[in-house]
């Protein structure tokens, strides 16, 4: 039943939401106008030290309630925040100043939805997760665009050459985490029939070929640890790897870019809205990437539902599919309890609209996942699973990394 109900719900063509009396179907993309962010001057910074422990540390999250208090950032605190860190695989690092134009300051939200208190963290009550095992679904379109990173987040792939994800899995908002030095990407893919070659010896090929250990598991393996069995020997060092089963290409990354609002370093805390950051690998994937859009509002959204898909440390791997609802929203973050276990951190959050004046339907990035977080509500804390929101300004931003202008990032 449950496997019917996912098959529904990943391919049903559109969502319906029933408000009393009040019918919502075929729910669109809107084009908007995107702000123009470029850049104005370069520093270079001194090299990076990779010392930071590899887990997010904030010391308060401003809340919903809290958030609207706030009044909204002057332009020059956002050209502040959206200036950006680039560090460089040898370690250099460079400070990009930006100036933002063409802003339309959009007015805040008025937020009416009551949350309440969850007694569990991150996995709520009965856990809503699918593992994603059929190599059909596993190597197509969307699922092919989730990817590991070698500090143990996940992201997705957004260009040939990009992957976005969480900062906080590379850069802890004061340094770059030790195991980002050498920060590289896993890609799914599945192993030809008869063609398991032997690992080389030294330990790098065999920790590259088994993706740092991350693999996943055959029917057979899953079976006998159902049934209290050992798990049988995995493929080492001078072992034939079982044919079809799926593993990971690893590609080293080019560069980072974080936002400052992220990467304060020793001048204030890391802000949660900007936990995002763009890898550009050293070189192109040849799959189907997902494309960015701007997040609309949850009433604009089809049912409220969001989607992402990740490797979920408590299902080593194993790629991870969940939706929900949101919750409640601030102008830069998603508030929901999609079921989640750290790993799946970095994730691509995204929706399933229909194209303006087109009858096919298209998948975009809205958000991406940054995790569990306790939030200030009403003086009181609560804890959410938390996404960052693609706004306009994230999105230029973005953009303007993908393509080193602002040629590309006019609608979005």
């Amino acid at each position: 039943m449950k496997y019917i109900l996912f098959w529904v719900i990943l391919f049903t063509p559109a969502w319906t939401r029933i408000d009393g009396s009040e019918m919502e179907q075929d729910v669109m993309w809107h084009l908007r106008k995107i702000p123009r962010i470029v850049s104005e001057r370069t520093f270079h910074l001194t090299s990076a030290t990779f010392e930071a422990d590899a887990k997010m540390v904030l010391n308060r999250v401003c809340g919903i309630e809290c958030q609207k208090e706030l009044p909204a950032p002057s332009l020059s605190e956002l050209e502040d925040s959206l200036s950006y860190e680039t560090v460089f695989e040898n370690g250099t690092r460079t400070l990009t100043r930006v100036k933002v134009q063409d802003l339309v300051l959009e007015p805040t939200q008025n937020f009416t939805k009551e949350a309440f208190v969850r007694r569990k963290r991150q996995v709520y009550g009965t856990d809503s997760r699918f593992s994603i095992l059929d190599k059909r679904f596993l190597t197509n379109f969307p699922f092919s665009t989730a990817v590991k990173l070698s500090t143990g987040c996940s992201g997705i792939l957004i260009s040939p050459l990009h992957v976005l994800t969480a900062a906080h899995c590379v850069h802890d908002g004061k340094d770059y985490i030790k195991g980002s030095k050498k920060l590289r990407v896993g890609l799914l893919k599945m192993r030809n029939k008869g063609g398991g070659k032997k690992h080389r010896g030294s330990k790098r090929s065999s920790r590259e070929a088994n993706g740092d250990n991350q693999r996943t598991d055959t029917k057979e393996n899953l079976k006998e640890r159902a049934q209290g069995g050992r798990r049988r020997k995995e493929p080492g060092r001078g072992q034939r790897v079982t044919e079809g089963r799926p593993s990971f290409q690893w590609t080293r990354v080019k560069n980072t870019h974080i936002p400052k609002g992220w990467a304060r370093g020793g001048r204030g805390d890391a802000a949660l809205d900007y936990d995002y950051a763009l890898l550009e690998l050293k070189r192109a994937h040849k799959k189907k990437y997902m494309e960015l859009g701007t997040s609309p509002t949850i009433k604009k959204m089809p049912g409220g539902m969001i989607h992402f898909s990740g490797f979920d440390n408590d299902r080593p791997d194993q790629l991870v599919y969940r939706f929900c609802s949101v919750s409640d929203e601030s102008n830069d973050l998603l508030y929901q309890y999609c079921d989640a276990e750290t790993g799946s951190t970095g994730s691509g959050v995204y929706l399933r609209l229909k194209e303006p004046d087109k009858k096919n339907w298209k998948r975009k990035i809205i958000a991406v996942y940054s995790g569990h977080q306790w939030v200030d509500v009403h003086g009181v804390q609560k804890d959410y699973n938390v996404a960052v929101r693609i706004t306009p300004l994230k999105y230029a931003q973005i953009c303007l990394w993908i393509h080193g202008n602002d040629a590309n990032c006019t609608y979005g």
